[in-house]
Order: C-alpha cells, then sequence, then structure tokens
C-alpha cells in the first residue's frame, strides 16, 4: 500500500504543477520518464520506510515513529531528486519532489487513519480459551498485548478434572456442563484457542471442537497460537505429529534454485557495496591487534556436514588458548577494541558473503554453531537437527527477533524462532529478514 502511495504522489504532484485541469488528471501517466520516477520513489520509500524498522514490531514511541518517518522521506526525496537529474525531467524537480513528499505522507495519513476506523467499527476479536491452568494464563495475556493478534477474551471453558490457575479471573470461568458449541453461538466466538498440553483421557471436548470447527470456527493449538503471536515455535507445546501433518517445511527444487539465484546476486551486490568497508575494518585489525585479519572457524551446515566460517578477527588470539570452545559473551573481555566495534556493526561478517557465493552459507538462515556445541544441543532440545535441513544463514529469524544471548536457554529460545523460520521459509520471508536486519544494526535493536 504505502509503495502504491508513493507511485500516486509523484504522478498527483506532477498534475497539480502542470496546472492541468482535473478531467487531465491521467496525463503524467503517458510520460514515460515520470513513470520511471514515479517506480523509483514508491520502491525507495518502501525499502527505507522497512529499513528505518516502521514495520517492525519494536513498540517505538510515536515520537521515535515520526522522526524516523521524516528521515525515510527526507532520503528518499534526495534519492529521487538525484534519479530526476538523470532522466533530464523538463520541469522543476526540487519542486516536484517537495509535492510528492507531502503527498505521501497525506496519503499515509489518511490510509492509516481510514484502517484504524474500520477495524475500530469491525470490533475486536472475540476469543474463547479452553484450559483453565497456566498456559491458558499465558495466552490470555498475549490476547490483551501482542500486536499481532489482539482480541477481546470472552471466558476459560475449563478441561475435564482440571484444576483453575490462580492468575485466571473466576467470573471469566464458564460452565462445563454447557455444550462448547452453544457457547460459541450464544457468544458469538469469532476464533478458539485451545491453551492446554494434556489433551488425553477425555480431558478435551474433542467432538464439541470437531462441531466448532464445522461452524465455521477456527481453533488454534498452542503451537499455532505462538507461531502466529510471536513468531516462534515453541518447544514445549510442540509434538511431532505438529510437525509431520502440519503445513510448511517447504524445500522443493524450485525454492532451493531460487534462493540459490537470490544468494549468489546478493552476496555479489553486498560484496560490490562493502568493498571499501571491508578495506578500512582489514587495516584497523591489523593496527590494532597483533594476528591473522581471518578468523577461521568450524561450523555445522546444511545436513550436519561441517564447513569452515570466515570471519574478521574481532578477538585476541589466545581467545581459547587452552583449546576448549566457550560462547562469546555480552562485553566479553577477550574482545578487541576494533572487534568491539566491527561486532556491534555486524562488519566482522562481511567474509562470510565469500562463503555464500562458494555456496557453504545462505544470505539467510539459522546461524551456524560449532560442532562441540551441536553435539550438546542435540541431546538437550528437541528437533535440534530441524535448523540443518537448510543452510546457515549470515543473518536470521532469530536475529532480528531476538537480543543477544549466550546461555543454553537462550540457545533455545533462538531455535524456536529457527524452527519458525524453517517451517515457513519463503523468498518473502528472506527479503523481510534481509531489511529488518538494517534496522537491527542501524538502530541496535539487537545482535
Amino acid at each position: 500500500m504505502d509503495a502504491f502511495l508513493g507511485f500516486l504522489a509523484v504522478l498527483v504532484a506532477a498534475w497539480w504543477l502542470s496546472a492541468a485541469p482535473l478531467t487531465e488528471i491521467h496525463r503524467p501517466l503517458a510520460d514515460p520518464s515520470l513513470r520511471l520516477v514515479a517506480a523509483g520513489f514508491a520502491i525507495g520509500m518502501a525499502a527505507l520506510l522497512a529499513s528505518m524498522g516502521l514495520y517492525r514490531q519494536v513498540g517505538l514511541s510515536l515520537p521515535a515513529q515520526i522522526l524516523r518517518l521524516l528521515v525515510a522521506a527526507g532520503m528518499g526525496g534526495y534519492l529521487t531528486y538525484l534519479l530526476l537529474k538523470e532522466v533530464n525531467f523538463d520541469g522543476e524537480p526540487g519542486r516536484l519532489i517537495g509535492h510528492s513528499v507531502l503527498n505521501l505522507l497525506a496519503g499515509l495519513i489518511v490510509v492509516r487513519g481510514t484502517i484504524a476506523l474500520a477495524r475500530h467499527a469491525a470490533g475486536r476479536q472475540r476469543f474463547l480459551i479452553v484450559g483453565t491452568g497456566a498456559e491458558a494464563v499465558s495466552v490470555a495475556h498475549d490476547l490483551r498485548h501482542s500486536p499481532r493478534m489482539r482480541g477481546e477474551l470472552v471466558g476459560f471453558y475449563p478441561a475435564k478434572d482440571a484444576a483453575t490457575d490462580a492468575g485466571i479471573d473466576p467470573t471469566l470461568v464458564l460452565d462445563r456442563n454447557v455444550a462448547l458449541e452453544r457457547l460459541v453461538e450464544e457468544l458469538e466466538i469469532d476464533s478458539i484457542i485451545v491453551a492446554t498440553r494434556e489433551q488425553r483421557g477425555g480431558a478435551m471436548p474433542m467432538e464439541q471442537l470437531v462441531v466448532c470447527r464445522t461452524m465455521g470456527v477456527p481453533v488454534l493449538d498452542l503451537a499455532g497460537f505462538y507461531e502466529q503471536t510471536h513468531g516462534e515455535v515453541p518447544l514445549d507445546s510442540l509434538k511431532a505429529s505438529w510437525l509431520i501433518y502440519g503445513p510448511g517445511f517447504v524445500q522443493g527444487q524450485a525454492r532451493q534454485m531460487l534462493k540459490r539465484a537470490f544468494d549468489v546476486l546478493t552476496s555479489s551486490f553486498l560484496l560490490l557495496l562493502a568493498s571499501p568497508v571491508m578495506a578500512l575494518a582489514a587495516i584497523a585489525i591489523k593496527l590494532d591487534s597483533r594476528g591473522p585479519l581471518i578468523y577461521r572457524q568450524e561450523r555445522v551446515g546444511l545436513g550436519g556436514h561441517s564447513f569452515m566460517c570466515l570471519k574478521f578477527r574481532s578477538m585476541t588470539t589466545d581467545a581459547e588458548r587452552d583449546g576448549v570452545a566457550r560462547w562469546a559473551t555480552k562485553n566479553d573481555a577477550r574482545v578487541t577494541r576494533v572487534g568491539r566495534f566491527i561486532r556491534k556493526t555486524r562488519i566482522d561478517e562481511l567474509p562470510q558473503l565469500i562463503t555464500v557465493l562458494k555456496g557453504e552459507m545462505s544470505i539467510v538462515g539459522p546461524r551456524p554453531e560449532r560442532p562441540s556445541f551441536v553435539a550438546d544441543l542435540q541431546q538437550k532440545i528437541p528437533f535440534y537437527d530441524l535448523r540443518h535441513t537448510v543452510k546457515p544463514g549470515v543473518t536470521g529469524w532469530a536475529q532480528v527477533r531476538y537480543p543477544y544471548g549466550a546461555t543454553f536457554e537462550d540457545a533455545v529460545h533462538k531455535h524456536q524462532f529457527d524452527l519458525y523460520y524453517v517451517k515457513n521459509n519463503s523468498l518473502l520471508l528472506d527479503l523481510v529478514i534481509l531489511i529488518d536486519t538494517v534496522s537491527v544494526v542501524l538502530f541496535g535493536e539487537g545482535q
């Protein structure tokens, strides 16, 4: 929608400046150079808004959103001004860009305001939770606070012989003696969430849930709910049957060919773009401390096969002098002065673009771990090997969704995000992660 508004903003600005009558508002479309400029402005603004983190759910304050929007508009306007000069635009580029930016800002306000009013008029989705335990409390909290699936909690339907958690309002506990489908109809329920892990021995009203499903009411289990609200697959509520019979995990030949083409084109472009930065980083590393420029480390990749991961050296040469592999930690004392900067800005990861060209890594995927860590994590984390069904990546879903962490608990949480990526991987998701990586690096929103 924002890209379309950007395209329209340029055409309306050109029509306005031409002082043509309303009946000739279509005239700017006849100019091929103007269409090119409008398309460039549209794509550029959408990319800039994304790279500023304005499509990410990171809880930005309104002033921060406005500031980032204005910065994106200024950058987009300047780049479009250069494009107008390049195509020898017959007019006043400065005035056209000024009007285009104002038109876009007005369009953003109108469209978002209209969407907000429409959502308010439609009302919030009405949810019913099956279960009254700790999981039900967690789901209720997410319904109230998650930006992905906010809705009105109507009540809790108790499972058979299940205790009620102290965090649940007793007035919201529904009568189990009333058929579930009847409650769904009377309370005008839009969706049901099954928030209990124990579903055997008649604990769950399965037949009634089937009836509700045939009435057109969606039914989500815990894994499906957390996948939608958090963008991760929770291990503690995950069953092998959900992985086997559920959608996703598409790794067909067409997908692999498309991903490889995306990797080659993107890594080649980024290497060309980053070559001056890499040269400066190399000089700074050599001047800062003794040791090799590139750090080579064995990592586990596709199919569990090992490869050598390349990085600019950011630690002292005796970081693991006893030969024992250790997790890198925040504010690690082994990191050099230059290393601290290149790790924070991810410059140390740039040599991995060469590994991408070789085909051992991908631009986007789960971050590869060291063999000794993998051997330990395979024993402790369920379905850990699933991350090795795709190539490891320079950046990934876990890196843009989860802050820095270097403990076993962090590894578990990041694996849940990696499972989401493996299950839902697509070219569109790769593009989203790549753009999100820009805002993560620019604004320090993750590691």
